[in-house]
């Protein structure tokens, strides 16, 4: 496949890294001090799943010749700018913060046909629908993923843990057929990534949604890594009651989940590396943009107008308003 991944940070680059080395032509849009390591020395993968490995990174038409008669390819990745990005692909995974989502919808339109899939994986509710609303006559289904990854240094990508699930699905009227769908399916799985193709991606995103906000809310709210968060005190007491409070949301917004949230959340918990962080702490720590408004207050805004009471969401809210 041709693959295009808008956003090259722990989810992208780690997704560009898979796809690539299963030997699909992929071309990876980030920008800055980032994107200028790439290209000076390729992209650096440290994977608790795939070992260590450098990428080479070119420039789109740029690439290198085909290797010899006989000779098996080497794995290659390569970069621009979004608004260097041109060409047609076969699949778009939007892999950036949900704030930069306008930043990259000429880019994505740019990139889609009328058989491109873009298919969206942020930490946000509601991101599809979204970014079908910013991209007209793209065909945006929806998604979200369990990963543990992150930019560890200018070039370089870390992907820690065993965990590694990405959840996607159509909703009706996406315009993308099942057996489409399950092609995709058989793509991402044959790259060694965890491809699950939803019945009901409104409530699996919803469900990553509440996860990853009580996830990222209760490390930044302790500034511990999530370590703290896997054996009994008022940091898993915390996440624990973030978990419900989103879960009831998701019950008055008509949702019904597969299992109970608490034990499902939990178990994700439990199977992370005890030293790793969420992306929104990380940002916060840094003074970087983060997505805080996504992952905390449009949860308790979202609660309040439909009359459900946040008081662990409150508690966390309190100290960032100040």
């Amino acid at each position: 496949m041709k693959c295009l991944i808008v956003g090259t940070g722990g989810v992208g680059g780690s997704l560009a890294a898979f796809l690539a080395l299963a030997g699909h032509e992929v071309c990876c849009v980030a920008r800055g001090e980032h994107l200028r390591a790439m290209l000076g020395g390729g992209l650096k993968f440290r994977s608790d799943i795939k070992g260590e490995v450098t990428l080479p990174v070119y420039r789109p038409g740029a690439v290198p010749a085909p290797a010899a008669e006989g000779a098996a390819p080497r794995p290659y990745l390569t970069a621009c700018t979004s608004g260097e990005c041109r060409g047609r692909f076969d699949l778009v995974l939007v892999c950036v913060k949900g704030y930069s989502v306008p930043d990259v919808a000429e880019c994505i339109v740019r990139a889609a046909d009328a058989q491109t899939i873009v298919l969206p994986v942020l930490n946000v509710f509601g991101t599809g629908p979204r970014i079908a609303r910013a991209c007209p006559g793209a065909r945006v289904i929806d998604g979200c993923i369990y990963i543990v990854g992150f930019v560890s240094a200018p070039g370089e990508v870390t992907q820690m843990g065993s965990v590694f699930r990405l959840v996607f699905g159509a909703r009706s009227g996406d315009g993308v057929s099942r057996p489409e769908l399950e092609a995709l399916q058989q793509t991402l799985q044959q790259a060694g990534i965890r491809a699950v193709l939803s019945d009901d991606i409104v409530r699996d995103t919803f469900a990553k949604w509440g996860f990853i906000s009580a996830m990222a809310c209760t490390g930044a709210y302790y500034d511990v890594p999530m370590g703290a968060l896997q054996h009994p005190g008022p940091e898993r007491d915390t996440f624990v009651g973030l978990t419900r409070e989103s879960s009831a949301l998701g019950e008055k917004m008509g949702i019904t989940f597969r299992e109970d949230p608490v034990e499902a959340n939990l178990r994700v918990i439990d199977a992370l590396d005890p030293m790793s962080t969420a992306s929104l702490q990380k940002d916060l720590k840094r003074g970087h943009a983060s997505e805080i408004q996504g992952q905390l207050f449009d949860l308790i805004d979202a609660a309040r107008a439909h009359g459900v009471a946040t008081p662990t969401y409150d508690r966390v809210a309190l100290k960032f308003r100040r």
